[in-house]
C-alpha cells in the first residue's frame, strides 16, 4: 500500500504553510530522506524529506497554495499507485460535502429557521456532536443533511468548518465570546487570515471616517486611494506576502498600539573596543569565531534586564507581566526580510555559548533553514545598523516586548575629557520603549546602566557578583 506523504509540523506556532515547489517530477522515483518538496512558513523556507522510498504521486495541490500542516499532499508507492488518502470520502460524499459547504456558507440562518419551525430541538449524530464540541461549533448554525434534512451529520460539521474563513485561535475565541460571525469579518493577516485586531474592530461601533488628507501633506494614502499608474510607470510589483507581509502587519500593529518613546545616549566605547580587540586576539582561534560587538553588547543588556526586571516585560489585557526568562532577540537582515532569532536565557549563557548560538541561528535565518520556534519567545530585541554607517535610528518595538535597543556605528570623534580635546570611540544607542509599561526615568536608568558597563567594562565583574 502506498505511503502517505504529508506536510510535517514545523514548530508549535505553525498552522499552515505555502507549497513553494516540488523538487522532483510527478511519478519520479524517490528515496527515503531525499528532499522532495519546499514549503514556506511566515518565517522561512524548509525542505521536506520523503518519508519512504518509491514512486511519488502528487495530489491536487498547486505550487503557491496554502495548506494546513499534516495535509497529505502526495503518496509514495508503486508506479501504478495513484494519489489516494486513507479513509478519504467517496466521490459521492465529496460532492455532497461540496453542496453542503456552499449551503453552510450561504444560509446558516436557514438551518436555524428550519428548527424554529419545529420544536426547537437539534438532532445530530454522536460523531457530529463530538466534533462540534471539540471545534466550538454551534450546531444551530449547521445545515443538516441527514434524516431528510433534519439531522446534523459529521460531514455537515466538517462542511461548516471548511466554509469558515481562516482565523487565528485567539480571533476564533474572541468571535465566539462576542457572538460574532467570522464570515462578516475581513481578515488583514497573511492570506486574508482574520486576526485578533480584525475581530476587535468588528465588534466596536463604527467610527466616524477620518478627515480627508490633502495630497502633498506627507501622510500615506490608503492603498485604495492610490492612483493607478500605467504599466510603463511601474518598474516592478512585489507581492506583499510571506515574511514581508508579516513584517508589514506586525510593524503597523506596533506603531498603532504602543506609546513609543525614544531615548538616545552617546557612549564612550573606547575601553569597550580595546577589550574586544584583546579578547578577539586571545580566544578567536580556540572558539572558532571572533567575539563581536553584538555578542558583548547582548551580554551587557542581559545583565541590565536582570537588574531592571521592569524592562523585561510585556503588556496583557489587564496586567504588566515581568518575565522570568531573559530571551534576547537579535535582528538579522536576510534576503527574505528582517528575521529575529531568539537566544533563550541569554543571561545564563557564557559569552562563548551566546556567540556560537547566535551565529548558528543567524546562518539558519539567512539560508531560510531556521525553525519557526527559534524566532518566537523573545523578551527584548537588539537591532544593529552600525555596519551601514548609521549613527542613530528609531527602531519599532517587536510586540509584545516592552522595548527595543537600536545600535549605531562606533566612530572616532573629538570629545572633551578633563579639559582636553581627545579622540574617543563614540557609540550612539537608541532605546525605544512602550510608555504604557515603563516611564521615562526608569527606562533612562536602564540605558544609563548599559552605558556604564560599556564605558567601564570591568564593572561587569560587579554585575556578575550581583547576579
Amino acid at each position: 500500500m502506498a505511503e502517505e506523504f504529508f506536510v510535517p509540523k514545523l514548530g508549535q506556532t505553525v498552522e499552515e504553510v505555502t507549497l513553494i515547489r516540488w523538487l522532483v517530477e510527478d511519478g519520479a522515483k524517490v528515496a527515503q530522506g531525499q528532499d522532495i518538496l519546499e514549503v514556506e512558513t511566515d518565517k522561512a523556507v524548509f525542505p521536506v524529506e520523503a518519508t519512504a522510498s518509491g514512486y511519488l504521486h502528487m495530489g491536487p495541490y498547486q505550487e503557491g497554495q496554502v495548506v494546513p500542516v499534516l495535509t497529505v499532499v502526495a503518496v509514495i508507492g508503486k508506479p501504478e499507485d495513484k494519489y489516494e488518502v486513507k479513509g478519504a470520502p467517496t466521490p459521492e460524499v465529496e460532492q455532497a460535502e461540496a453542496r453542503l459547504s456552499e449551503a453552510a456558507s450561504a444560509a446558516p440562518a436557514e438551518a436555524a429557521a428550519r428548527r424554529e419551525e419545529g420544536d426547537g430541538r437539534i438532532f445530530a449524530s454522536p460523531r457530529a456532536r463530538k466534533l462540534a464540541q471539540a471545534e466550538g461549533v454551534d450546531l444551530g448554525q449547521v445545515t443538516p443533511s441527514g434524516g431528510g434534512g433534519v439531522r446534523v451529520a459529521e460531514r455537515d460539521v466538517l462542511a461548516y468548518l471548511h466554509a469558515l474563513p481562516k482565523a487565528t485561535p485567539v480571533a476564533q475565541k474572541m468571535a465566539a465570546e462576542a457572538g460574532l460571525d467570522l464570515r462578516q469579518v475581513t481578515g488583514s493577516g497573511p492570506g486574508g487570515k482574520i486576526t485578533k485586531e480584525d475581530v476587535e474592530r468588528a465588534v466596536q461601533k463604527p467610527a466616524a471616517p477620518p478627515p480627508r488628507t490633502p495630497l502633498g501633506s506627507g501622510a500615506a494614502l490608503p492603498p485604495t486611494a492610490l492612483p493607478v499608474l500605467p504599466e510603463a510607470e511601474v518598474l516592478a510589483r512585489v507581492p506583499l506576502k510571506g515574511v514581508r507581509s508579516i513584517i508589514a502587519e506586525r510593524m503597523a500593529a506596533s506603531v498603532h498600539t504602543t506609546a513609543r518613546v525614544t531615548l538616545m545616549m552617546e557612549v564612550d566605547a573606547t575601553q569597550f573596543v580595546d577589550m574586544r580587540e584583546r579578547l578577539k586576539a586571545r580566544v578567536a582561534e580556540e572558539w572558532g569565531f571572533a567575539p563581536g560587538y553584538n555578542d558583548l553588547l547582548a551580554k551587557i543588556v542581559a545583565s541590565a534586564l536582570v537588574k531592571f526586571a521592569y524592562m523585561n516585560a510585556r503588556l496583557t489585557a489587564d496586567a504588566i507581566e515581568h518575565l522570568a526568562h531573559v530571551n534576547i532577540g537579535m535582528a538579522v537582515d536576510t534576503e527574505r526580510g528582517l528575521l529575529v532569532p531568539v537566544i533563550r536565557d541569554a543571561d545564563k549563557k557564557s559569552l562563548r555559548q551566546f556567540g556560537a548560538e547566535f551565529r548558528q541561528l543567524a546562518e539558519g535565518a539567512r539560508t531560510g533553514r531556521i525553525l519557526p520556534d527559534a524566532l518566537t519567545g523573545g523578551t527584548f530585541t537588539i537591532t544593529n545598523l552600525g555596519m551601514y554607517d548609521v549613527d542613530a535610528f528609531t527602531p519599532v518595538i517587536n510586540l509584545p516586548e516592552a522595548a527595543i535597543l537600536g545600535v549605531g556605528r562606533i566612530a572616532p570623534k573629538a570629545v572633551v575629557r578633563d579639559g582636553q580635546i581627545v579622540a574617543r570611540h563614540m557609540w550612539t544607542l537608541s532605546l525605544v520603549f512602550d510608555h504604557r509599561l515603563v516611564d521615562g526615568a526608569p527606562a533612562a536608568r536602564f540605558l544609563q546602566y548599559v552605558k556604564d558597563l560599556i564605558e567601564e567594562p570591568y564593572l561587569w565583574l560587579a554585575a556578575w557578583q550581583d547576579g
